[in-house]
Order: structure tokens, then C-alpha cells, then sequence
């Protein structure tokens, strides 16, 4: 019986992951604004210095500004990715790596915009 919950169990942590590191489309431009497929604001931290190939947002930081995963195939364009510290691939235009912020709720949000000055909206 306890081998069967920890088969159940595993099997659920394996759908879960898959799911949690589905492709994503590629961002698109819309009114101007750099968002990702399913339309939410893409942002900039002050922070990144553009071609180093690192984040300055960790820790707490990510979880108010999760980073958008690279896809496998790289968009054309002026993207590139960079790896994050902990190994992880995030996406990055211009040489910055892309975030989204989490009080964004519903697409074409733009709350992040300037946020303590460091956060900037990617503008097209």
C-alpha cells in the first residue's frame, strides 16, 4: 500500500513539473510593449547589464519578478538567453534578461512600470 501512494505520488510530481515547464510562445509586441504569448508585461531591472549572460534578481527578488523561461527553439530577433544561477534559462532581449511581475494579474497590466525606479517596461 505505501509503495502504491509513493508511485501516486511521484507520478503526480512528474505531471506537475511537465507542466510548470510547458513551452512558452514567444513574446510579441503589442501597443508598443514587449509581452509574453499570453499577452502580460515583459520587464527590465536596472540592475542586468546587457550581454553579461546574468540576472541580478534572486532570492526574494524572483518571486516578485519571476523570470520568463527560455524557450527550446530561441525566437528570431534580438533575443538571447541567459543562464541563471541556478542553472536555469531565462530569456533575454537587447542582451537583458525578461521578467514578469506577479501583481500583474490580467494581461496588458502594466504595474511593474518604474517600480522603485530599477523596473522598466520593454519598450519596442
Amino acid at each position: 500500500m505505501k509503495t502504491a501512494k509513493m508511485v501516486i505520488a511521484a507520478l503526480a510530481i512528474s505531471l506537475l513539473s511537465g507542466a510548470a515547464t510547458a513551452e512558452a510562445g514567444a513574446p510579441k509586441v503589442q501597443d508598443g510593449i514587449l509581452v509574453s504569448d499570453s499577452g502580460m508585461s515583459l520587464y527590465h531591472f536596472d540592475k542586468d547589464m546587457a550581454g553579461n549572460g546574468k540576472s541580478h534578481c534572486n532570492g526574494p527578488c524572483l518571486a516578485l519578478w519571476p523570470a520568463l523561461p527560455a524557450p527550446t527553439t530561441l525566437p528570431a530577433g534580438k533575443y538571447s538567453v541567459v543562464t541563471r544561477d541556478d542553472g536555469s534559462k531565462q530569456l533575454a532581449y537587447d542582451g537583458k534578461p525578461l521578467y514578469l511581475y506577479t501583481a500583474d494579474k490580467q494581461a496588458g497590466e502594466r504595474n511593474g512600470d518604474n517600480f522603485k525606479s530599477v523596473w522598466h517596461l520593454v519598450k519596442e
